[in-house]
């Protein structure tokens, strides 16, 4: 599990994916505290994630919990409503990886042809060429995903130090006062504290997935402590590559002015660095690899988020979506709709990237706002005692001891929230149209429509999530 969920998450490269958000607000020194802070965070929100786990070990995850946690008078509509933002964010994660990496395709085709002019409708037929490859992944060669898993997690690491050399050895390097004093406001906004706050948009993303292993806890034996000790290994052990790379990029001596329009500068700061267009150019493969495994395990992910929301008939169609195939036991129905629903966002893409990008942005808030309702509820039951060894619900085998949990409980809600507020915040001001930050809007066009469906069809049928003895009853088809 540790292997899934280190390639769900990515994080040291998508350090260097997302290094120009982060730099532009914030500047060397933004980048590294705001790390260091996103780091602990993440590390906080899982530590209490998998508390969670531990207790409910479920396909269906936030929405399972707070089902569990929340008062009855709210429980199956915020149950619901965080069922939304799970399979959503989920299936935005599945999106984001599979753009990710064809644009990466097209930016090293790029460099290494300067004549290729990359367009839109180019990048979305790659995009499908990659959701399709990474469906069949998914489907046909499902059995040797286990195997795959330790596979992806020491290319990771593999990948890492093919990576960190050259840029340590070969390249010219900064002071560590230039790295560790200088901060920037490339936003141009009201304070430099301000930019700083805005950039940790970049170094929070790069921790997105995390949870990934608990929506395959009921595919995974011993998961009340195995979903917990993936989640907590896979932070740190990502933490501590994307640290050292993002140390690494930092102290490498680049012209940034002339590689800031680039879409992804990391790979013109290898070039730069090690004064190799081949080094740039293979290192920027190794990354594009890793992302397309990350999307094959979001795909995973995101279709079992789905399968778990209509196996408790909070979905359109979830007689359909619920469906395990006899043969593979794998949700077969779920999978292609997640495929579906993720090509008909590239459509987007060939008349507007700005547009495209706004609708990925869902994956950060939906995703964080999931986590929080799940904490804040949990932080409640702690306080009341509703949650403890005399209360309603035990504890299970993984949690932090008494006051240590409850302290860590809160900083991970405070962390959510903060994460949460900034990122409907622009990159930059003024704000006009081509930079505006219309995720809100995408964010609140989910909420709205599942509220509007609730109430017209999914409240007179869900009553939250399925306890384990109605599990065995769920439908199996071919």
């Amino acid at each position: 599990m540790t292997g899934f969920s280190s390639a769900l998450m990515c994080t040291w490269e998508y350090i260097l994916i997302d290094f120009f958000l982060g730099y532009q607000n914030g500047g060397p020194a933004g980048l590294i505290y705001g790390f260091l802070f996103t780091w602990f965070g993440t590390l906080s929100v899982f530590l209490a994630i998998g508390e969670l786990s531990s207790i409910y070990p479920t396909a269906g995850g936030q929405y399972h919990w707070v089902g569990v946690l929340a008062p009855p008078s709210s429980r199956k509509f915020l149950s619901y409503i965080t069922g939304w933002l799970t399979a959503s964010g989920w299936v935005a994660a599945f999106a984001v990886t599979g753009f990710a990496t064809s644009s990466l395709i097209q930016s090293i085709a790029s460099i290494a042809s300067p004549d290729y002019n990359p367009t839109g409708w180019q990048g979305t037929f790659i995009f499908w060429a990659i959701l399709l490859l990474a469906t069949l992944v998914n489907t046909v060669f499902s059995s040797v995903l286990p195997y795959l898993e330790v596979l992806i997690l020491v290319f990771h690491i593999l990948g890492f130090v093919a990576t960190m050399l050259p840029l340590t050895y070969l390249a010219e390097h900064n002071s560590a006062s230039e790295v560790f004093t200088t901060f920037a406001n490339g936003g141009g906004w009201y304070t430099t504290g301000l930019a700083v706050m805005i950039g940790l948009n970049g170094n929070a993303g790069a921790f997105i997935g995390t949870d990934g292993a608990v929506h395959m806890s009921e595919e995974v034996q011993g998961a009340k402590k195995t979903v917990a000790r993936s989640m907590v290994a896979s932070t740190m052990i990502n933490g501590f590559l994307a640290f050292a790379m993002l140390l690494a990029v930092l102290f490498t001596k680049v012209d940034y002015n002339s590689i800031a329009s680039a879409q992804y500068p990391f790979i013109l700061i290898v070039i730069q660095g090690t004064q190799s267009t081949a080094a740039g150019l293979t290192i920027g493969a190794v990354v594009c690899v890793m992302v397309f495994c990350s999307c094959v395990a979001a795909l995973a992910s995101a279709s079992r988020v789905m399968w778990s929301m209509a196996r408790d008939q909070g979905l359109p169609a979830s007689s359909y979506l619920c469906r395990i195939n006899a043969r593979t036991t794998i949700p077969l129905t779920a999978i292609f709709t997640t495929l579906a629903i993720a090509m008909a966002l590239g459509l987007i893409n060939i008349g507007s990237t700005v547009v495209f990008d706004d609708f990925m942005s869902l994956l950060v808030e939906a995703l964080f706002l999931s986590y929080l309702v799940a904490l804040v509820l949990l932080l409640i039951g702690r306080i009341s005692g509703r949650v403890g060894p005399k209360g309603e619900i035990q504890w299970g085998p993984w949690r932090l001891p008494g006051f240590i949990g409850l302290l860590n409980n809160v900083f991970g809600c405070l962390y959510l929230i903060v994460i949460c507020f900034f990122s409907f915040w622009p990159t930059s001001v003024p704000v006009t149209p081509s930079n505006m930050n219309f995720s809100v809007l995408v964010t609140g066009a989910v909420i709205i429509f599942s509220t509007v469906y609730y109430f017209l069809s999914a409240g007179k049928v869900f009553e939250g999530p399925l306890m384990e003895v109605e599990v065995q009853q769920t439908e199996i088809g071919p």
